[in-house]
């Protein structure tokens, strides 16, 4: 890939996939940016970057005001709670909405119109294979997931003769701190060894291992390059064939 003369911004790209997808289109020739809310994180990472919270309309205007004109916007930023879905509070349901649905939702109102004016862009949404089917225990995330992908169809359709596509990446479960976490509740609430709450979350894929953080970054590669400018509105599975199986 050549994206030489692209600037690229990665939300929530202080860490985990967020990292590996900057870290790739870097390495593709794009001027990178990173955002989110744990400054420590981002500035580590080298990058250029700023503080936006997703969830929030003024926080995003502002920064990509600071930012400026984006040809690259991999929206990352997300955050993922469970709990059965008939014991899901109401806090947790618009935590989930706001950060993985709203917080895409904003930052397209914020970065597709100069990518519209300018005749190229790419809109990357990494949503997941929650998006796709169903999972006990995340109904608000599962439900914000589907969500998203609702809204990357409907941008493509309305945007496939601007030179702008909007694609999503939904990868299974990933090593990232994400993982972590959801491996740390298990462990507490079943007493089972990390090893055994990872088999758990894994079970259903035929290549029995999590994915990579840069298995991720190769797909948001391929979608924000020249040679895919046909590839629009797609929900691209980065799972081991779980989804499938």
């Amino acid at each position: 890939m050549n994206l030489k003369g692209k600037t690229a911004l990665v939300t929530g790209g202080g860490s985990g996939i967020g990292l590996a997808c900057a870290s790739r289109l870097a390495d593709d020739g794009a001027r990178v940016l990173v955002s989110g809310r744990n400054e420590a994180a981002l500035k580590a990472t080298g990058f250029d970057y700023f503080l936006m919270d997703v969830t929030q309309e003024q926080s995003v205007k502002e920064a990509f005001a600071e930012a400026g004109p984006i040809d690259i916007l991999v929206n990352n930023a997300g955050a993922a709670a469970t709990a059965p879905a008939l014991k899901t509070d109401m806090e947790m349901w618009q935590a989930m909405l706001a950060v993985n649905l709203t917080g895409a939702f904003l930052c397209a109102q914020a970065a597709i119109p100069a990518m519209v004016e300018r005749g190229w862009g790419r809109f990357i949404v990494i949503a997941s294979t929650a998006g796709l089917k169903g999972y006990a225990y995340t109904a608000a995330y599962g439900a914000a997931k589907h969500g998203v992908l609702g809204l990357v169809k409907t941008l493509a359709i309305e945007l496939a003769k601007t030179g702008v596509t909007v694609n999503a990446i939904c990868p299974g479960f990933t090593q990232t701190p994400l993982l972590d976490g959801s491996l740390a509740v298990i462990m507490e609430k079943t007493g089972c060894t990390q090893e055994e709450a990872l088999s758990l979350l894994i079970r259903d894929n035929p290549m029995g291992r999590a994915v990579l953080p840069q298995e991720v970054a190769d797909a948001v590669s391929y979608v924000s390059g020249a040679g895919s400018g046909a590839t629009n509105g797609q929900a691209i599975v980065i799972d081991g064939g779980e989804s499938i199986a």
